[in-house]
């Protein structure tokens, strides 16, 4: 009896230092590394802005469709034009780097549960990031009419034109939505859209004092390989998190009278 208590006192002293370590070491290590990767990450973000020493720099974007339609463009954005599409994503990764930051090498996590809850609240802003990127906002025809994107172009488009411009994963991609107008005395029953990523043709909404129905869609992407380097980055992130999350919880069956 009092060989099998000294065996498992022994082996809960192994585990206790297995897990003291773990804390003190690992737990720190995987925090660097995280902090490394957000931090290459928020670089893809960075777009050179204006210069007081020379005009803002451009970047040239070639878009074509893939289907029977084929239209192709060439869109230039000014500094930091494509930065605002994807400013929450950004944002969210300087605040998950923020979180990493303030555990630094000093200090000292006393429980599993003190990591557990870092390492969710990290996760919570590593997912919206990139669910930010891979899942496009749905708006209606009254707020993409509203964001002014249309006024962004020069020349400015004609007023039967409605563009819209976002973020799908790896590709920026943009929507041209040719409208026109409906008379008092059309005998359509008008009905306005939902929000949509895509709207389709017949499509209608009000604006202004006008009711207005798509006539003709078209849609232009093209592949921005930045975008996919930060997806890669995201994604192996929260694995990362997800393993120190499972290393940690392998101990609390060990400790589950102990705070954990």
């Amino acid at each position: 009896m009092a060989t099998a208590m000294a065996a498992s006192a022994a082996e809960r002293a192994v585990l206790e230092e297995e897990f003291r370590w773990l804390l003190n070491a690992e737990v720190h290590a995987v925090l660097r590394q995280l902090q490394d990767i957000l931090k290459e990450a928020s670089l893809r973000f960075t777009l050179p802005g204006p210069s007081t020493e020379g005009p803002t720099k451009q970047e040239n974007f070639i878009l074509g469709s893939c289907g029977t339609d084929q239209v192709k463009g060439v869109l230039t954005l000014q500094g930091d034009a494509l930065s605002q599409a994807v400013s929450t994503s950004a944002c969210l990764s300087h605040s998950a780097i923020y979180l990493l930051a303030n555990r630094d090498e000093s200090y000292q996590f006393k429980t599993g549960a003190e990591v557990l809850k870092l390492m969710d609240a990290v996760m919570l802003q590593l997912t919206r990031a990139r669910n930010r990127l891979t899942t496009p906002a749905t708006l209606t025809l009254p707020e993409i009419a509203a964001s002014g994107l249309t006024r962004m172009f020069a020349p400015t488009l004609p007023s039967d034109l409605l563009v819209n411009v976002y973020i799908n994963l790896n590709k920026l991609c943009l929507t041209v939505y040719q409208l026109h107008a409906l008379q008092p005395t059309s005998t359509k029953n008008f009905r306005p859209s939902g929000g949509a990523v895509l709207h389709s043709p017949g499509a209608m909404f009000e604006w202004g004092s006008q009711r207005l129905e798509v006539s003709h869609v078209h849609k232009v992407e093209c592949v921005i390989p930045w975008l996919n380097d930060a997806l890669v980055y995201f994604t192996v992130s929260l694995q990362l998190c997800q393993q120190l999350k499972d290393k940690i919880s392998v101990f609390s069956s060990y400790w589950s009278s102990r705070p954990f």
